[in-house]
């Protein structure tokens, strides 16, 4: 049996873990652990599968660290650190042992060393503050590692931040940034190559371009293109979620960019929607472009975070995903057609909402 423990987060007081087993197809609630206020946005450190990282998305914001044991028990919290500002949405750990947290609402954010464990945080980090745009806020929303660079995208300035270390561990530094359109809210980043793709939240926009040279090279947008489904209902207020490209396997050799759809107005009982869109690079006839594929309806309410399965253990097949509002609960799809298509292989609507996910292959004991 083919079975895989996926731990939730969501805008409650514990991370939920579930049990996908890929050979029937199932889909069942474990246990719910108690956390901080509102793990909203959860992640898994890059080399160590037993230690899991969680932001408190509140005012006073905090980053906590945990232990999963090896029947995919969630710990109580190893460690808490401040975010050093307010409503972080966003944690990734870096290849360094580092760990970055972002403030949306702050305009900040750090990143912190571990010390002496990757459960351990050093709260001697810096924060990094983001000047604002004339009139306007700064709202840093995840951080993308790039070699020795870490991109923040910024959705009120419109701006892609580049940081990097000013220092110790603890201490980085804005060296430049990468200007993005005005008015179209960059939210989340993924690089394929050397090609930056970005999700702009408040344009509802995929677009590509080369990255730039640092510090404040620019380059063109090669393409930009709407993820938005057709024939939304009337009053529907669309707000792009997450992005993803899951790196080609034998069984999926071509690099997919899968985009979520929010629709936070009118919402249809097909619900939002899942974008897949295929990279065509420039040919003699043929200019560079992003090309939709398909639109995938998947009944969820805002669907703001989507993970796939470890590609290690063949998991790459699934997608799991979830809305923020509405009643959908958790879903699974299966990649098909080569990653052309999604389809609907498990659903679990015990808890009515989650908002990101870490999969895991260690899975209780029967």
């Amino acid at each position: 049996m083919v079975s895989f423990t996926i731990f939730a987060g969501g805008y409650t007081n514990f991370i939920a873990s579930y049990l996908f087993n890929s050979n029937d197809s199932s889909l069942s609630l474990l246990q719910q652990f108690s956390t901080g206020p509102n793990p909203s946005w959860i992640t898994a450190h890059p080399t160590n599968p037993n230690v899991l990282y969680a932001v408190n998305e509140v005012q006073s914001g905090a980053l906590q660290s945990f232990d999963i044991s090896s029947t995919g028990v969630l710990s109580n919290p190893v460690d808490t650190v401040s975010s050093g500002g307010d409503s972080p949405a966003h944690v990734v750990p870096l290849s360094d042992g580092e760990v970055a947290i972002m403030n949306y609402s702050g305009g900040n954010g750090r990143i912190i060393a571990t010390a002496g464990s990757p459960e351990r945080f050093d709260p001697s980090a810096a924060v990094i503050t983001f000047p604002p745009p004339v009139g306007g806020v700064s709202h840093p929303h995840m951080t993308l590692q790039h070699g020795d660079e870490v991109f923040v995208p910024d959705l009120g300035g419109d701006k892609i931040w580049r940081l990097v270390r000013n220092g110790a561990p603890g201490n980085w530094k804005i060296q430049g940034s990468i200007a993005q359109p005005q008015g179209s809210g960059p939210r989340h980043l993924a690089i394929h190559g050397n090609s930056l793709f970005t999700l702009h939240e408040l344009a509802s926009t995929l677009t590509v371009q080369a990255i730039p040279p640092a510090p404040n090279g620019t380059s063109p947008i090669i393409d930009s293109v709407s993820i938005i489904p057709p024939n939304p209902p009337a009053g529907a207020l669309w707000a792009a979620g997450e992005i993803l490209i899951p790196q080609p396997t034998a069984k999926f050799p071509v690099p997919y960019i899968y985009v979520s759809n929010r629709n936070t107005g009118v919402q249809a009982p097909q619900g939002d929607s899942i974008a897949i869109f295929e990279h065509v690079p420039a040919t003699v006839k043929t200019r560079e472009s992003l090309k939709l594929v398909t639109q995938v309806f998947t009944g969820l309410d805002q669907v703001r975070g989507m993970e796939f399965g470890p590609a290690s253990v063949g998991g790459e097949e699934f997608l799991v995903a979830s809305g923020v509002a509405g009643t959908g609960g958790v879903v699974i799809y299966r990649r098909t057609d080569g990653g052309r298509n999604l389809v609907e292989v498990a659903r679990n609507s015990d808890i009515p909402t989650r908002t990101s996910f870490v999969w895991s292959t260690l899975v209780p004991a029967y």
